[in-house]
C-alpha cells in the first residue's frame, strides 16, 4: 500500500511537471 501511495505521488508529480513545461516552456 506504501509503496502504491509512492507511486501515485511520483505519477502526479511528473504529470505536473510536464504540464508546467508545456505552459511555461522559457523556464526549462
Amino acid at each position: 500500500m506504501i509503496a502504491n501511495f509512492v507511486g501515485l505521488v511520483l505519477a502526479v508529480a511528473v504529470a505536473g511537471f510536464m504540464v508546467a513545461a508545456l505552459l511555461f516552456p522559457e523556464r526549462f
